[in-house]
């Protein structure tokens, strides 16, 4: 699991630009169309218990553009827009109007337009103007990056009384006079990602094994949810944030996607948490950061964990240690059976955009005498990734994608979808989905894995915390690991 500041604004943006909507992602109102079919991403949905303070929205809604530009953009309630278009009365006051709006206090919104970014956007109109263009339309990504050298240099001059001597220098100016004083954290993006193995598995079977794989993700998502809710959400209150106190739970919209930016199968969820809660007295306020970034370790383990035990149960895949892993590093555990060749071919794919992506970075640097900034940066990658990609990657349904899945996966290397879960090495049944097992678990074998041998999970977990804690114990994490490793292969 990944952990990251969402800002206030449009920091949540790429979160819903390729969310599927409602009715479809073609023009015209053509009703609801089922998830196999749909074009992009399934829609978000609300999760969390704090849910249950949001008058209006329940667990399991979908989120629409307008409740995420609500809440994360403005700090404001998420159906804000219509509980205004309903209030009525005669004798409205302007407090009234505010309050049916608000969820807690709004967020502030920092204008971002320094001085260098004003100039930089200046010169940017006059050459559009030059050319015959729209003032604001958009230039080459070489003709702003030189922009933006050209004023950087003009800026250190003027604060120095010298040219920047090399290239981090010039960096540094870029970044010091790019960087706003001060930024509203609007939420947190918590990104659940399994293991390689989960995802090609997810991508070659049939689509009801698929099926039970994403749900066991879900499953695990929902887990590691509860685990921060119990173990690592809180907010505070009094003079200077003295005082940490409980809150009901979390507001946040999770995001299921299906592809990597490569355009390669990678099963992930994007949870985008809210930074409000509300404490048990009824008042909306922001989440203790500090205790949610020292609790991102435990919350992984919590999801690895219970991933492993919810597709054993389902499927009765095994898991073990990658071989070749380095001994110096936390091991990574892969579903047996899966052929590594294939988990490889989609690592390569990132790879090669990787490379060349450095190149475009040391090409950019010979131009303009400095490195990219991290917008340039990302651009860079955008254009490496269009560069080594086959074909443009629109987005795509879900039935598009197996399909894709299927030719890559077989046309290029001679194989069968089936045949990438062969099992040789003797862990599975031979069927057409060896890597699955012959049936379902049995009843001994749907206990945890901790409880076959003598205690559950969650208990190891608490057994030297009787109370909870404000930052989550080291123990958690090292039971959730010894609970994967001690577990059985399934019964036959």
């Amino acid at each position: 699991m990944s952990l990251h500041k969402l800002t206030a604004g449009s920091g949540y943006d790429y979160l819903t630009r390729q969310v599927a909507a409602l009715d479809a992602t073609d023009k015209g109102h053509t009703g609801l169309a089922s998830y196999y079919t749909e074009r992009g991403e399934s829609p978000g949905v609300w999760v969390g218990s704090g849910m249950e303070g949001v008058d209006g929205l329940n667990v399991g809604d979908p989120v629409t553009a307008e409740q995420m530009r609500a809440l994360f953009g403005c700090g404001l309630h998420p159906m804000a827009d219509l509980r205004l278009q309903h209030l009525e009365g005669t004798h409205l006051t302007g407090q009234d109007f505010q309050d049916v709006m608000r969820l807690g206090t709004p967020f502030k919104i920092i204008d971002d337009a320094t001085p260098f970014r004003v100039e930089v956007a200046k010169r940017i109109a006059a050459l559009n103007a030059l050319i015959g263009e729209p003032v604001d339309a958009s230039v080459a990504a070489a003709d702003r990056a030189r922009t933006r050298t050209e004023v950087a240099r003009e800026f250190f001059a003027a604060e120095h009384g010298r040219a920047p001597i090399d290239a981090p220098e010039l960096a540094g100016q870029i970044a010091k006079s790019s960087r706003p004083r001060a930024q509203t954290v609007a939420g947190f993006d918590l990104t659940f990602s399994p293991v390689k193995s989960v995802s090609t598995l997810w991508a070659v079977a049939e689509p009801a094994v698929a099926a039970v794989i994403e749900r066991a993700h879900r499953a695990a998502v929902n887990d590691a949810l509860r685990f921060i809710e119990k173990q690592a959400l809180f907010t505070r209150t009094g003079p200077q944030g003295i005082r940490q106190v409980n809150v009901r739970g979390l507001v946040a919209a999770a995001f299921t996607h299906r592809d990597s930016r490569a355009g390669d199968p990678d099963l992930h969820t994007h949870v985008a948490v809210a930074n409000k809660v509300q404490t048990l007295d009824g008042r909306w306020l922001s989440i203790d950061g500090r205790v949610l970034f020292k609790a991102k370790v435990a919350a992984s383990e919590t999801y690895n964990t219970s991933l492993e035990q919810h597709l054993r149960d389902a499927l009765g895949v095994r898991f073990a240690t990658r071989p070749g892993s380095d001994s110096s590093k936390r091991p990574i555990r892969e579903i047996v059976g899966v052929d590594p060749r294939l988990n490889q071919r989609w690592s390569t794919r990132r790879a090669h955009i990787n490379a060349r992506r450095s190149e475009l970075a040391i090409q950019f640097q010979h131009d303009h005498g400095r490195p990219p900034t991290p917008v340039e940066a990302l651009h860079l990658a955008q254009q490496a990734t269009l560069e080594t990609r086959d074909a443009k990657h629109e987005p795509r349904s879900l039935a598009e994608q197996r399909s894709q899945v299927d030719e890559r996966s077989g046309s290029r290397a001679g194989r069968t979808r089936g045949r990438w879960v062969d099992g040789r090495d003797g862990s599975y049944p031979r069927r057409r989905n060896p890597a699955l097992g012959r049936r379902p678990l049995g009843r001994a074998d749907r206990r945890p894995v901790a409880s076959r041998h003598g205690a559950d999970p969650v208990d190891l977990a608490n057994v030297a915390r009787p109370r909870r804690s404000p930052t989550p114990p080291p123990h958690h994490r090292r039971a959730c690991r010894t609970c994967r490793g001690a577990c059985r292969p399934p019964r036959r």
